[in-house]
């Protein structure tokens, strides 16, 4: 097994060219599958997680995440970046306590975002935005533990579109000492690539969580890390409640046709 600096390593230079899938497993089992099909890094995803302990996205604790980390993290030999929302604090010297605790981990990567939680608010202030990025840059320059930091701006998944304001708070991140910018919700290649313009030489993450772009063209634009958040989750729960359902109001079990075999899951465990 690798050590967690090893991994450390291999995942900063996967972002120094290139454009890599980071794909997004909620558990040990889906985590190891993506593993054993090639994909060099994983990020957990907070949605996919608090779906398997049966709560609403961002209603983990803090002690929940942390041990999700750890466990994710223990179970591949490959980087895992952790989703680890606005850092489960408000002020920044909450944010760096929190952080240092999840570089405690064996985390390579960690994205903190600036959405409030509260609709009428949804971004925290740009100023205290900027000072929480500049917090968890000093928790992990404190550790020495090298663990790439990933700066999140949310207006696109919570009600603020704002290209301009998306970009302005992604460059002062960057300035605070994010490694890794990124922008959940863009869905055009020229968003993308204006947000990749902005921000350059620092490396873009693009989540991709439905079939608008491909790996191909996002490269081509610039971007570095492609993420698909909680959409693996979903398809997996897709799968799992149109069979159910199928079974509770119908009495049929077509919802089994065409799984893949028994056989073939096991022996990826066994």
């Amino acid at each position: 097994m690798t050590t967690p600096q090893d991994r450390r390593a291999v995942f900063r230079r996967l972002h120094e060219s290139g454009c890599f899938v980071i794909p997004n497993p909620w558990d040990i089992g889906s985590a190891r599958a993506l593993a054993q099909l090639g994909f060099p890094a994983l990020a957990t995803t907070s949605s996919g997680f608090a779906w398997s302990q049966g709560r609403s996205d961002n209603h983990i604790t803090l002690d929940d995440a942390l041990t999700h980390l750890r466990t994710i993290s223990d179970a591949v030999a490959i980087p895992v970046n952790a989703d680890f929302e606005g850092g489960f604090a408000v002020e920044p010297e909450g944010v760096g306590a929190n952080v240092t605790a999840a570089v405690r981990t064996a985390i390579a990567g960690i994205s903190i975002e600036d959405s409030t939680g509260n609709p009428a608010q949804p971004l925290f202030d740009f100023g205290l935005s900027v000072d929480r990025i500049r917090a968890a840059r000093h928790a992990i320059d404190e550790s020495q533990s090298g663990v790439l930091l990933t700066g999140r701006s949310e207006g696109f998944i919570v009600g603020r579109p704002d290209l301009a304001e998306t970009i302005r708070r992604l460059t002062a991140y960057a300035e605070a000492g994010a490694d890794c910018l990124y922008a959940p919700g863009l869905r055009t290649i020229a968003d993308i690539g204006a947000v990749v313009n902005a921000v350059a030489p620092r490396p873009v993450n693009a989540l991709v969580g439905a079939n608008f772009t491909t790996v191909g063209d996002l490269a081509v634009v610039g971007v570095r890390r492609i993420s698909v958040g909680g959409a693996l989750a979903r398809t997996a729960w897709t799968g799992f409640l149109k069979a159910a359902k199928e079974i509770a109001e119908k009495g049929t079990f077509g919802g089994f046709d065409g799984t893949v075999p028994f056989s073939e899951i096991d022996g990826m465990f066994g």
